[in-house]
């Protein structure tokens, strides 16, 4: 079943990528949002971080804390905080939020998975220590074994991932989403230019609008991202603006960029962690997964047409 849908989804990925991007930048504040389905998830979550659906079935990476980090007083050894301990999830789940099987990941220190993408044979992931400024290991898992390959590892928290079928490359997004990073892969999938200077992969992220969480290729090389920003003032909570941005992997600059006024009923913005997106007759459907450890999927359509 899931190769077959991968296969599918290798042969008309193109076209529906395409379509997808289209329709996005047609996305604007007053466009109308329609509550499609909810699917309660059947076990706990934890702290889910990326969403891709390959037919019926959704893939989410999500985080497992199990001792929270630790500020220091001072900055020690480059770090703000100690790395704490926790495990790294990649759940398969049913169309009705049953657990298929869940892929634990765990390297060193290593244990938060990022926002993650699918390629049409694999789901890339990112499982980083939790904590700026770190370390990564970047795999690539065939959903249909639900095993993971190690592809690189990198001196920096990387928070999400994006294949980039078109190029050839790996885009990864540090904490925050403040620093893109470039890598080109060979025909077997390695990447070819990870000794060069971290510097030397990454450009500045020059929007500021809202923070990226998850990120798919939508073909075009460009990428389209769901975020957050949190409004206000210490210790007030404040007030959370999630958003969708098409952003350019070639010089990494929005190219459209729409709020989403959509909330759970008990506050949390949709846009918070997990999402994916696919043509729908209204024109747009979204798949939302925002809360912790009792997670629902939520579904909508949105009218671009």
């Amino acid at each position: 079943m899931l190769l077959v849908a991968g296969m599918a989804w290798a042969a008309v990925a193109a076209d529906d990528r395409s379509t997808v991007a289209q329709r996005v930048i047609a996305i604007t504040r007053d466009s109308k949002w329609t509550p499609v389905a909810t699917i309660p998830i059947g076990f706990r979550t934890f702290h889910p971080q990326g969403m891709v659906k390959i037919g019926d079935t959704f893939f989410v990476s999500s985080v497992e804390v199990t001792t929270p980090t630790r500020r220091f007083a001072e900055p020690t050894g480059g770090y703000d905080r100690d790395p704490g301990k926790g495990v790294g999830h990649l759940f398969q789940i049913d169309s009705k939020g049953g657990l298929v099987s869940d892929l634990t990941l765990v390297a060193r220190d290593a244990y938060h998975p990022g926002g993650i993408d699918y390629d049409g044979r694999h789901i890339w992931i990112s499982l980083a220590e939790y904590r700026p400024n770190s370390h990564s290991v970047i795999y690539k898992v065939d959903p249909a074994t639900m095993t993971a390959t190690e592809v690189l590892q990198v001196g920096d928290h990387i928070g999400g991932i994006v294949r980039n079928t078109d190029d050839n490359t790996l885009h990864g997004l540090n904490w925050g989403s403040r620093r893109f990073y470039r890598w080109t892969l060979d025909k077997a999938g390695r990447a070819t230019n990870a000794n060069r200077p971290l510097e030397a992969l990454s450009t500045l992220n020059t929007s500021h609008y809202v923070d990226y969480q998850d990120c798919k290729y939508l073909g075009g090389r460009a990428m389209l991202c769901s975020g957050l920003a949190a409004i206000g003032q210490a210790p007030s909570p404040g007030f959370r603006l999630g958003g969708l941005d098409l952003v350019s992997l070639a010089d990494g600059r929005p190219l459209h960029q729409t709020p989403v006024p959509l909330w759970t009923p008990g506050g949390t913005v949709m846009t918070q962690n997990p999402f994916w997106i696919e043509p729908s007759a209204a024109g747009l459907r979204v798949y939302f997964m925002p809360e912790d450890d009792r997670s629902t999927i939520y579904v909508y359509d949105v009218n671009t047409k």
